[in-house]
């Protein structure tokens, strides 16, 4: 109790520099700055007898290293790749009697001479970190406080549980194996020590490179500050500006490097549980997706196709023709992830190939007398490659060389944590040995406490580029559950072991909307739960979300009821299928959307604030009013309740500007950037799809609607008039029904679609359809534009330049619509010869159309909403409306 009063009058004193600070022999305070040397790219110091050295990499980044005995701690790291970590920027020095200071183009940067605290503002002053007490050191343990100011919020950290707003929370970073885990749960699956501090509309991004058991609080010891640590390893931590958020998540896949262009058949429905089994089981499951018209691209074997759970095995028992069946599921179009956990049955003398061979190489983890460390998991004992040496790795790719000519298409690295059974810790102990041999590190020897949270990542590495040097033109699709900051470069993931609860559902958006944030674009949940069985509602509206989710995977444990999507009956069967239709007509916008990931490091689903970080006025974050609404891609918004099994109308929250109802195609708002608090709802929108395939019990009942504007019009939609117009305008309440998902298109969009396939593998028959969602000039987001990018899905040429992008614009002058569409870019051949356009937001009774300065016949020509179909020369086409 002391202790704690003691620190926080260290935290609020107004004039901490004069305050005298009590130090033990295990305790070093770095207050004292004793010397200090420019840098061109920053600045080095000794502090208390402590080496600091602050740089620029680039204008807007800075990396901060400590190191006790004055000596920086060894410039090495698993996340941070090394030409972003090597980079250089150079500053503008600008010290004073108080301060030691550097600027760059986008950053100021102070240490205080007399209490050895940082401060690090934008060029314009504002605050954007602020040591609020020196480092301290006890022992081996370190903590950095940091000012929390009082509108500032935190995002990041991967799949941590609860509310999407880290602020008030506090966490630990150990990779834990956690089935069942619940909202409060912490740690589990993941350790990703990076976080946005979103302040004002001001982002700045801090990665904490460290890999022990790092923690994190965010306001819960100190109200004014947050804070983050580890027992033991380096201080240090990078700083990246934004301003916008946009920026700082592409500086973080700067750093750390994008999620990989993932194959294209990953992107469809998959369709799995612990376990399908015997062959048959398999085999059926496949073909009721066919019978069933459910497109479908994935089934996965979990751990019973094994033989007694060893990995790299097939039991003959069960799976008698195992290589057929794999081509028999590849004639149908179904591609196969196979799971492959890294724990090696202890077998010696048993003619098991993975454990002789990993034994005959020394690619097994010590116990600290030197002898292999095993431990029970499936298999039994069990023995673990030591992934920090690079000759493991290149072993451990080598067992994949059987299913890869087999025709395994994916395969699933689970239990990675790593995870052991019959130990209260369920991971091994802390004096466990891993040898690092690594290029870029110092050859030693690291406890389990130093390599623990990289241990999975390292895993899947050693996967990814197995698979590569197996299949070089072919892009491996690996799934992991453990893995650390810079992790997104080999695999994607999943939530882990959640249950199947309409909380679970609740709570699966802001774990993947942080886990985006934190680098990790491909991710899902279990869709349904792993643990239960769900309720046949349940399951439905699972099924809807998560088709605009990047994973879309319907998952379940043993002993749990059949999951698949016709369980439940015609009804239930309906609604699903054509939720994961209207996934597979969106696949040209989703891998569009993958492309662009693969880049920039934008994820595929996206909280609000992302892109529109400006969209409140006092510049909180919109997702903090809008419940369980989130972007799919940057042009679709996802808005179920906050509560998925909540029965109430609920308050549709909309970021300014041109918004489209997805289903119906009506206008829902038009909302100017400097509108009030109530000004930012717009007004009734409909739910109802109109996508063919829709089940005939889904429909737009708008009696339910509070909100009525105006009689409807023949399509049965509420006409809206203009929000501006009117000095009360109304919020759109949205009544919840099993049936609907309220989509909205952001006015502007130019979304591609295609038609209705059952699988990736086959080729869509008809035009290319690209829905034009023209924006209202002079509106918030009045740009229109859109993207296209295709390639042959599965291979590297598009390095070589076969690709397809198509780039396109549209705009509103004098009253007339005009359409660019890009010439085709790239050598990559599409599947379409004709354009279906379908324009929504600009209607007319008798449109008049020309194309490239030839008119388009009047019979042409549908109206309300507008839609041609012209061939598509893939020299460019210009359309114009009026």
């Amino acid at each position: 109790m002391q202790k704690a009063l003691v620190l926080l009058t260290l935290l609020t004193a107004p004039a901490f520099a004069q305050q005298p600070v009590q130090q033990s022999d295990q305790t070093l305070t770095l207050s004292r700055v004793e010397k200090s040397h420019p840098l061109p790219n920053g600045l080095s110091a000794t502090i208390s007898g402590a080496a600091l050295e602050i740089t620029a990499l680039r204008p807007d980044v800075l990396r901060i290293r400590i190191g006790r005995n004055n000596q920086l701690p060894e410039d090495a790291s698993w996340a941070v790749l090394p030409a972003a970590r090597t980079s250089t920027s150079p500053v503008t020095l600008d010290s004073s009697p108080d301060s030691i200071s550097f600027h760059t183009e986008a950053l100021r940067v102070s240490l205080n001479r007399r209490n050895g605290t940082l401060r690090v503002t934008d060029t314009a002053g504002h605050l954007l970190q602020q040591d609020t007490r020196p480092v301290e050191y006890h022992g081996s343990s370190f903590r950095l406080y940091k000012t929390m100011q009082p509108d500032e919020h935190f995002f990041g950290l991967g799949d941590k549980t609860g509310p999407l707003d880290r602020r008030n929370q506090a966490f630990t970073d150990w990779n834990t194996d956690y089935f069942g885990f619940q909202e409060s749960s912490d740690p589990i699956y993941k350790s990703i020590p990076f976080f946005i501090s979103f302040n004002q509309g001001r982002a700045l991004g801090v990665l904490f490179d460290n890999t022990f058991r790092a923690s994190f609080d965010f306001g819960k010891e100190f109200s004014n500050a947050y804070s983050f640590g580890a027992p033991d390893g380096p201080i240090d931590y990078y700083l990246f500006y934004g301003p916008t958020p946009r920026h700082v998540v592409e500086t973080y896949a700067w750093l750390t490097g994008p999620s990989p262009l993932p194959p294209l058949w990953t992107l469809g429905f998959q369709q799995s549980r612990y376990s399908y089994y015997p062959e048959q089981r398999v085999l059926d499951i496949a073909d009721r997706l066919r019978e069933d018209k459910i497109p479908s691209d994935a089934l996965y074997l979990d751990i019973d196709y094994q033989l007694k759970n060893r990995p790299f095995t097939v039991d003959p028992a069960t799976f008698p023709t195992f290589t057929n069946m794999i081509d028999e599921l590849a004639k149908k179009h179904f591609h196969v992830v196979a799971i492959t956990d890294l724990h090696i049955a202890h077998l010696p003398n048993a003619n098991y190939a993975p454990y002789d061979t990993g034994a005959a190489g020394d690619h097994f983890v010590k116990n600290p007398d030197g002898t292999t460390y095993v431990a029970p998991v499936w298999p039994g004992p069990a023995v673990f490659p030591d992934f920090t040496q690079s000759q493991s790795r290149d072993w451990w790719g080598t067992l994949y060389t059987q299913f890869y000519k087999d025709g395994i298409a994916g395969f699933w690295n689970d239990m990675n944590e790593p995870a052991v059974f019959q130990t209260p810790t369920k991971t091994m102990p802390d004096n466990i040995q891993h040898r690092i041999n690594e290029p870029g590190f110092k050859p030693r020897t690291a406890t389990h406490l130093e390599i623990h949270n990289v241990f999975g990542m390292q895993n899947t590495r050693a996967t990814y580029e197995g698979l590569l040097k197996l299949k070089p033109d072919q892009r491996p699709f690996v799934l992991t559950r453990a893995s650390y900051a810079g992790g997104q470069r080999y695999a994607a993931t999943w939530t882990g072991d959640n249950s199947s609860t309409w909380n679970h559902l609740r709570m699966t958006t802001p774990m993947l909307l942080n886990l985006g944030l934190s680098g990790f674009g491909v991710s899902g949940a279990d869709v349904g739960g792993f643990a239960g069985t769900p309720q046949p509602d349940l399951l439905t509206k699972w099924l809807e979300i998560a088709a605009f989710q990047p994973i879309d995977r319907d998952h379940t444990a043993k002993g749990t009821g059949d999951q698949e999507p016709w369980i439940h009956g015609l009804t239930h069967e309906s609604i699903r299928r054509h939720f994961i239709e209207e996934r597979y007509r969106l696949l040209p916008y989703l891998y569009t959307t993958a492309e662009e990931m693969s880049r920039t490091g934008l994820p595929i689903v996206r909280p609000l604030f992302l892109d529109f970080p400006n969209a409140t006025p006092d510049g909180h974050p919109l997702d903090l009013d809008a419940g369980g609404e989130f972007l799919f891609g940057p042009d679709i918004l996802v808005a179920p309740p906050a509560y998925p099994d909540m029965l109430d109308p609920y308050e549709l929250k909309l970021p300014p500007g041109d918004w489209y109802d997805y289903w119906s195609g009506a206008h829902a708002a038009h909302i100017t950037a400097t509108t009030t608090r109530d000004l930012e709802q717009p007004l009734a929108a409909t739910t109802k799809p109109h996508t063919p395939g829709a089940p005939s019990s889904t429909r737009d009942d708008a009696s339910r609607h509070e909100a009525k504007v105006g009689s409807q019009d023949a399509s049965g939609n509420q006409p809206l008039p203009n929000p501006l117009a009117s000095a009360t305008p109304h919020p759109i309440l949205i009544t919840p029904t099993l049936e609907t998902l309220p989509v909205y298109v952001r006015g502007g969009a130019i979304i591609p679609i295609q038609p209705l396939v059952q699988s990736t593998d086959e080729k869509p028959q008809g035009p290319l359809t690209l829905r034009v969602y023209a924006p209202t000039p002079g509106s918030p987001n009045s740009d229109c534009h859109g993207t296209l990018y295709q390639d042959d899905g599965i291979s590297f040429a598009f390095r070589n330049g076969s690709y397809l992008r198509i780039d396109s614009t549209c705009q509103i002058t004098n009253n007339q619509l005009q359409i660019h569409i890009g010439k085709h870019e790239g050598t990559f051949q599409p599947w379409w010869h004709d354009l279906r356009i379908e324009i929504y937001g600009y209607n007319s009774t008798a449109p008049i159309a020309s194309a490239n300065n030839q008119p388009v016949p009047a019979s042409a020509i549908q109206s309300n909403p507008i839609i041609l179909t012209l061939p598509d020369p893939g020299t460019g086409l210009e359309l114009i409306l009026k």
